[in-house]
């Protein structure tokens, strides 16, 4: 197989500039045109033929015209008789449609996982899907990376001795468990019912959380609402200091809002799987470069070398 060849769409170039930076590589330039009917049209101005192609684009809002500029490029790429072609999604936001839960509505994470192996993916890598069925909506192969040994790397000097941590609901509870583990302290999770997309009820905590310092785990962020829902509940625990941690820091809609105005939260936590510019109003916004760890697994998949093993132990990129 050829050289290595990244592009990057609209979504969040700053990452894919960075990945390219740590594999010592070129990001290759793209011409993205919207024509007066509205359509859009994709040119990737690098020869992609026989080339290892990965194309870096997180579906974050505005998720449709990301999606289609997606698919176009991958569209592109494979015209180009490329030799294969990686699409690489750090957030999958479809991800959240993943069951038929109400009458007559489609499950977008498989029909949009369809698109993408149609448009001309031959293997997904993406972080932190939300749930395991997920992965098996996809037809080609798909690179499950988490970001757990990341997040955790940046406690390493704290004191955890009197820690806890916690998942906002016990969907959750794998991962929260996990990055307990790695952290050598114990886990609780919260009993969270959905009333609607922003609206949850947390009304019950399972774990021993009395007097502990927290750090609340979850794999995205969006309107903050299961977050002020949880800190609510845990202010009749006298708890102490509160963390929070997150792959997916959207900071949608009143979220920074709501965050920002707690008195009761000590740090926040997050990735760069989406763009952070202009989150920094959140009060001890910390981000974290997933950069090196999809840079390792785009030069394992292009060596043909195995990427789960990166996560045998969860390694840590401090």
């Amino acid at each position: 197989m050829g050289e290595i060849v990244v592009f990057s769409g609209s979504a969040h170039p700053e990452l894919a500039a960075e990945i390219c930076s740590v594999l010592g590589v070129e990001l290759a330039p793209t011409h993205i045109q919207r024509f007066s009917n509205d359509c859009l049209q994709v040119q990737l101005r690098a020869n992609c033929r026989q080339r290892n192609v990965f194309i870096v684009q997180p579906l974050v809002p505005p998720v449709q015209e990301n999606l289609v500029e997606l698919l176009l490029m991958l569209d592109a790429a494979r015209g180009a008789s490329a030799a294969q072609i990686t699409a690489v999604i750090p957030h999958y936001a479809y991800a959240r449609s993943d069951k038929k839960d109400a009458p007559r509505i489609s499950i977008g994470g498989r029909l949009v996982a369809d698109l993408i192996a149609t448009a001309g993916a031959d293997r997904v890598m993406t972080m932190a899907l939300p749930a395991p069925q997920v992965h098996g909506f996809f037809s080609v192969p798909v690179d499950h990376l988490t970001a757990l040994g990341d997040l955790a790397a940046h406690y390493k000097f704290t004191d955890l001795s009197n820690t806890v941590v916690i998942s906002p609901d016990l969907g959750n509870a794998k991962p929260a468990t996990a990055f307990a583990r790695l952290l050598g302290v114990p886990v609780a999770a919260g009993s969270k019912r959905r009333l609607a997309d922003d609206t949850v009820v947390i009304d019950s905590i399972v774990g021993d959380v009395d007097g502990k310092d927290i750090i609340i785990l979850d794999d995205e962020i969006a309107t903050g609402g299961s977050v002020v829902q949880l800190l609510d509940t845990l202010k009749a625990r006298r708890v102490r200091r509160v963390s929070i941690a997150c792959t997916h820091g959207l900071f949608t809609g009143p979220a920074i809002q709501r965050l920002s105005s707690r008195d009761d939260i000590d740090e926040i936590v997050t990735t760069n799987t989406v763009p952070q510019a202009g989150h920094y109003g959140l009060p001890n916004l910390e981000v974290r470069s997933v950069a090196p760890l999809f840079a390792e697994a785009i030069d394992r998949i292009h060596l043909g070398e195995s990427v789960s093993s990166l996560f045998s132990d969860v390694p840590t990129h401090g």
